[in-house]
């Protein structure tokens, strides 16, 4: 499956997907010799001792071709188990399949003394469907033409072994489909089989390239964009996203306070380890709420939520991440650490979201003035001294402030960057975070 055009990580997943397909066909190439050999033993193992030797042979001609294809599966499975198993090694492996099965319905002939019109009363010959359905699963079209072309070569050969001698050997009609012209007809259709079977593994082989190569850039993609986002370009595609659009959205600011201060005295080993829990507490809140991480800041994150109940989602988070502060603060003096305040600022209202950029990098961004406002309130909460403040707006939106414990009514207030006074309430800082609200970052 190996494409010189494919990036090395795609063409690592083909490889991935080879070995995989290789270890089920091992298992049932040892499923099918396993299978028969059971079912030779109930129904040929009672007359092989009568003394008959054609049947005798024939179990033991059934026998070995069945041990020996028994064994080519678990050797394949084996190699393809431990990643052991190269692309190349599907030529002489799906080869062998086709060639087992040519020999062991020759052998067959050469015991019965049959010739070729009668080949196709051996039921050996009838595994030649399982053997071309093993060339599908592979999903590798040119080692399925291989077989089909090895299989339908094999049978032109053996039909040609005294081809038309059975003719008057009965009085029955029965040697008109045992000639020459009827076995060329099966033979064809044998063939045309195969030619359904190659178009089919040639689908299975681009859906899989496909499956793939779209795997890949999402995985590419969320390296930049937020996952929610890279799930909407299944339904609107990039460009869609690209143009952007404007609605209503819940937003929330959340900085730490002190943090400037307190990181000049850390190693920098220590300030990593203070941003990455920091982090991942206010990400895993975010997580639960299905809301938008847009950007870490340094220690300010700015988070987003659209779509189905977002103001109340928004809302939910912001008390979520006041009780997530508030276990951090206490785990951090528990531990004889100091602890730092955080300031949260939401408000709701009418956004730009869009994705801008390329392929090679796209970033998922949100403008307007309810960002600003956003900001702004954030920044209002060392001044009024909250740890959390919230535009009336989305308290409406969302339904009323019952969803967050301790809010109390501030004062309307003239948010810079916007006119008109805004209605605003907050949850005041408690007196063992209290800190100079005159301390910067």
């Amino acid at each position: 499956m190996k494409n010189a055009a494919h990036p090395p990580e795609i063409d690592q997943l083909l490889r991935t997907a080879e070995q995989d397909a290789e270890q089920i066909v091992g298992l049932l190439r040892m499923g099918v010799a396993a299978g028969l050999g059971v079912f030779f033993l109930v129904t040929i193992q009672p007359v092989s001792n009568s003394g008959h030797a054609v049947l005798e042979r024939q179990w033991a001609f059934a026998f070995g071709t069945l041990f020996a294809y028994f064994l080519l599966g678990f050797v394949t499975w084996m190699a393809a188990s431990r990643g052991r198993f190269s692309g190349w090694m599907a030529w002489p492996v799906s080869g062998a399949d086709s060639v087992f099965l040519i020999v062991s319905v020759w052998l067959g002939l050469l015991n019965t003394g049959l010739v070729g019109d009668e080949v196709f009363v051996l039921p050996a010959v009838w595994l030649a469907p399982v053997v071309l359905a093993f060339g599908v699963l592979r999903g590798n079209p040119k080692v399925m033409l291989m077989q089909v072309v090895l299989l339908s070569l094999g049978f032109l050969f053996l039909i040609g072994i005294d081809a038309g001698s059975a003719r008057g050997h009965t009085d029955s009609p029965i040697w008109l489909f045992l000639a020459p012209p009827p076995n060329l007809i099966r033979v064809f259709m044998i063939a045309l089989a195969g030619v359904v079977l190659i178009v089919a593994a040639r689908r299975v082989h681009k859906l899989l390239f496909q499956s793939i190569t779209e795997a890949q850039r999402r995985a590419n993609l969320t390296r930049y964009l937020p996952s929610q986002v890279v799930q909407d370009l299944g339904d609107s595609g990039l460009a869609a996203l690209k143009n952007g659009r404007r609605q209503k959205a819940g937003l929330i600011f959340i900085d730490l306070r002190g943090f400037t201060t307190l990181s000049q005295q850390l190693e920098p080993d220590e300030v990593s380890e203070l941003i990455s829990d920091y982090r991942r507490r206010v990400s895993a809140v975010v997580r639960r709420e299905n809301g938008i991480i847009d950007k870490f800041i340094g220690d300010a994150v700015m988070i987003v939520f659209d779509g189905e109940q977002a103001a109340k989602r928004c809302l939910n988070c912001g008390a979520g991440l006041l009780k997530e502060m508030a276990r951090w603060t206490a785990e951090r003096k528990s531990a004889g650490l100091p602890s730092l305040g955080t300031g949260i600022g939401l408000h709701w209202g009418e956004v730009f979201l869009g994705v801008i950029g390329d392929q090679d990098r796209l970033e998922f961004s949100v403008f307007g003035d309810a960002v600003n406002t956003a900001a702004r309130l954030e920044s209002l909460t060392r001044d009024l001294e909250m740890d959390l403040i919230v535009s009336n707006d989305l308290v409406t939106a969302a339904g009323g402030p019952d969803l967050l414990d301790g809010l109390v009514s501030i004062s309307p207030i003239e948010v810079k960057g916007r006119s008109g006074a805004l209605e605003l309430l907050g949850v005041p800082i408690r007196s063992e975070n209290a800190e100079d609200p005159s301390e910067g970052k």
